[in-house]
């Protein structure tokens, strides 16, 4: 039987990552994915013969810390270094435009208080950054190095000045709602501002203590939060830490699904010993490295025989229901939208936050909004490569979509949202229905199914105040390490969350190398 230092299950981006760091430190590093491709939600497939489309269709957040570590760019990886502008669509054409430079389409007092709005984030996003890269320490028995990162916290929000840290903590437990109203007056700019703090979890506008640090986090990337369409697109990013990892030695198997996370030992202690594939092959390593969703990992691929039972206890309590939808659309042209010379941005579907909470309010009860919210990007705008030539790629990520339908995800009821939804999009681009060359639906259980994500959860497990920082995705494996010793987990379940960021993967490789 073959024989690794480290397995590392899945082949996502943190999965990548963190088989880089570890192969790069002189660790003999297999990959197993059960996929035919590397990249995990972040693959690119082609769903109609010459479009090509990932789940996650823009870099936002990726952390430029391992990009400059794991050298991207000789690997090919580059952005396409002009953000995109978010754009608050108006079906008339009044849109609000969110930019680096400020805001268009409102008054001049929203200008103005949005460039106050702005500056106070990025001071209390730059006084957390350092710790979505780090190892956050548990509660109870710390060592030294452990209260000296609770220290520098502190000692991070000591140093706002009092009324900017006692503003802080007001701001951090605030809902987006509460947030956005003190501050604006135009209803179409606050709904396309709460939306980096609601989408990819069940979250909406009103929701309580987390929707604002969510939105900290994800402004912690290299062009501040702002959205970029990669060259070569997600493709490019993914294609670069493959290379990243495998010219660092680690090995690659695609088509290799994992049966079991193999565990032995009695009662005396166990520890995970290298994996079971599904075609019954045994690989065995000093340690495995579990980038799949905590649920999966600990229910279906450990096995809850191996495992304390409050605590699987609690991994089964984890909420994991995804949210968000993917429609892709093959253009024959380029789509118009009312009052936009050129559809290059990220265009935001929701004239208010009262849209929002209402789509929302349908989804917990099992149904579809029959006024949909959603945001789109035509990213072969930015990379041509996406479609043919002169033709073009629509792609929207639509809130607030059941994993679990009331009735279910019967034919009938994906081709009546794929027409609610064209429907909506024909509203702000006249003409665009005539263009479909070809309509795809992906609903969170379709990624659940293509990507084995338990919910097709973004975060794997919701972005919640009970499942984050040291309690991510419950304590004891919370710190990447878990109850069973050799097993250990990188993915998006774990701090700081979801993604493309890179940092679940980058910190359980410093955690293991440690």
């Amino acid at each position: 039987m073959d024989r690794y230092d480290t397995i590392i299950v899945g082949a996502g981006h943190n999965g990548l990552i963190c088989a880089a760091y570890l192969a790069r430190h002189g660790q003999r590093v297999l990959l197993v994915e059960a996929a035919d491709a590397a990249g995990g939600l972040a693959s690119t497939r082609e769903f109609h013969p010459g479009f090509h489309v990932a789940a996650a269709h823009t870099v936002y957040q990726f952390s430029p810390q391992i990009a400059k570590e794991l050298e991207l760019a000789k690997h090919g990886y580059a952005d396409s270094g002009k953000p995109l502008s978010t754009i608050g669509l108006d079906p008339e054409g009044n849109h609000v435009a969110i930019t680096a430079e400020g805001v268009s389409g409102v008054d001049a007092e929203d200008a103005d208080r949005y460039r106050r709005y702005r500056a106070e984030l990025e001071t209390f996003r730059d006084a957390l950054a350092p710790f979505w890269m780090k190892r956050m320490p548990g509660i109870g028995g710390n060592s030294a190095q452990e209260l000296l990162t609770f220290a520098q916290l502190g000692l991070r929000l000591r140093r706002l000045g009092r009324e900017d840290m006692l503003e802080f903590f007001r701001v951090a437990t605030l809902p987006m709602r509460d947030l956005l109203d003190e501050n604006f007056a135009n209803d179409r700019l606050k709904a396309a501002l709460s939306w980096d703090g609601i989408i990819g979890g069940r979250l909406a506008p009103r929701s309580p203590n987390q929707s604002v640090l969510m939105l900290l986090y994800r402004l912690c990337g290299e062009h501040g939060g702002q959205h970029v369409v990669p060259q070569a697109g997600i493709r490019g990013l993914i294609d670069a830490l493959v290379a990243a990892a495998t010219g660092a030695g680690a090995q690659l198997r695609l088509g290799a699904a994992v049966k079991q996370i193999l565990v032995e030992g009695d009662e005396s202690g166990l520890r995970a010993t290298g994996v079971e594939l599904a075609s019954g092959e045994r690989i065995a390593a000093d340690r495995v490295v579990s980038s799949a969703d905590p649920q999966r990992t600990f229910l279906e691929l450990v096995g809850t025989r191996h495992l304390e039972i409050g605590f699987s206890n609690r991994i089964r309590r984890l909420r994991c229901e995804g949210y968000v939808a993917k429609l892709h659309l093959a253009l024959a042209e380029e789509p118009r939208f009312r009052g936009l010379e050129q559809a290059d941005g990220r265009m935001i579907i929701a004239p208010d936050l009262d849209a929002i909470e209402f789509a929302f309010d349908d989804a917990k009860y099992g149904q579809c909004s029959s006024d949909p919210v959603m945001e789109i990007v035509i990213p072969s705008l930015r990379e041509p490569a996406l479609a043919p030539p002169g033709q073009h790629l629509l792609s929207a990520h639509v809130m607030y979509v059941p994993a679990r339908l009331k009735g279910g995800w019967t034919a009938d009821a994906r081709e009546a949202l794929t027409s609610r939804l064209l429907d909506e999009l024909e509203r702000y681009a006249p003409g665009l229905r005539k263009l479909v060359l070809h309509a795809e639906l992906l609903t969170p259980a379709d990624l659940e199914t293509l990507h084995g994500v338990t919910g097709g959860h973004w975060h794997h497990t919701e972005f919640a105040i009970d499942q984050l920082l040291m309690m991510r995705p419950t304590y004891e494996a919370a710190q990447y390490a878990t109850p069973i010793p050799g097993l250990f987990l990188c993915g998006a379940g774990s701090h700081p969350g979801g993604g493309l960021s890179g940092a679940p993967g980058h910190n359980a490789a410093r955690v293991i190398l440690s």
